[in-house]
């Protein structure tokens, strides 16, 4: 996984005003589907003015709908998305793959790559159980260290890039089996590496339980990483590990054959 060198915002080749544009889409979520003008200024931290420059702009180039003082998303915006999404080469193949590992162990299955200290979910094939409190789907960000994928992938990063990860990473008690002292996380890290599967075990949300392997290209280039999650009350870390592993691992040879 190869790093990004990007410019600083301070750059003369640094566009303020996409990155604002970019800022006024992103503030919109599940719990501010709708926002007046002064909503998204104050989410975004800028001027009224400049908010409003900014919405209309994308009001008039369709991304965002206006109904009197009330500003929400439209559905295009699920184009950049969808561009990414068939930007990844194979995206058919994975998701395939997965849904065969769901059908062997019943279980949900995922695809992540990493984006920052979080991973976002690019496929997945869910089992009929509910694991988590909050909703999976292609596009959830979750923290990458407090997920089976996540560890799978930053363990397996380049030396540099690997360090760069660790002094950005926050860790933070998500419950009480959370991981918070950076010395014994480096440990985990070091395990996972050695071992090529990581296992998080109720860190993230009471009762789930994962496993992740790390997925390479076919000249073993990291590009992300495939998890099964379970239920922590119903499958134990043995049958994770015993069963559930070469199932996982031959899913993860799979999809590095189509990687050239």
């Amino acid at each position: 996984m190869k790093q990004d060198k990007k410019i600083s915002t301070d750059s003369p080749d640094f566009v303020a005003s996409l990155a604002g544009g970019l800022s006024v889409l992103l503030t919109f979520d599940k719990n501010h589907s709708t926002m007046t003008l002064s909503e998204v200024a104050e989410r975004t931290n800028m001027d009224r003015a400049k908010a409003r420059r900014y919405l209309l702009t994308l009001h008039a180039l369709g991304y965002v709908h206006k109904d009197k003082r009330q500003f929400k998303l439209s559905p295009k915006t699920l184009s950049l998305g969808a561009s990414y999404l068939n930007s990844v080469h194979h995206h058919d193949i994975i998701q395939f793959y997965l849904e065969s590992v769901t059908e062997q162990t019943g279980e949900s299955c995922s695809f992540a790559v990493l984006d920052g200290d979080e991973v976002v979910y690019i496929a997945r094939s869910a089992a009929q159980h509910r694991l988590l409190s909050i909703t999976l789907a292609i596009g959830t960000r979750l923290p990458a260290a407090y997920t089976s994928m996540g560890r799978a992938i930053l363990a397996n990063l380049p030396k540099e890039e690997y360090e760069d990860c660790l002094t950005k990473i926050k860790l933070s008690s998500h419950t009480t089996h959370s991981i918070t002292n950076p010395k014994i996380f480096k440990q985990v890290l070091n395990e996972v590496k050695e071992k090529q599967y990581a296992v998080v075990d109720q860190e993230l949300d009471s009762g789930l339980r994962s496993l992740a392997l790390p997925v390479y290209r076919s000249n073993n280039e990291l590009i992300g990483a495939i998890n099964i999650s379970t239920n922590a009350m119903r499958i134990s870390q043995e049958v994770l590990i015993e069963e559930f592993l070469p199932v996982l691992q031959d899913c993860a040879e799979k999809i590095k054959t189509y990687y050239i």
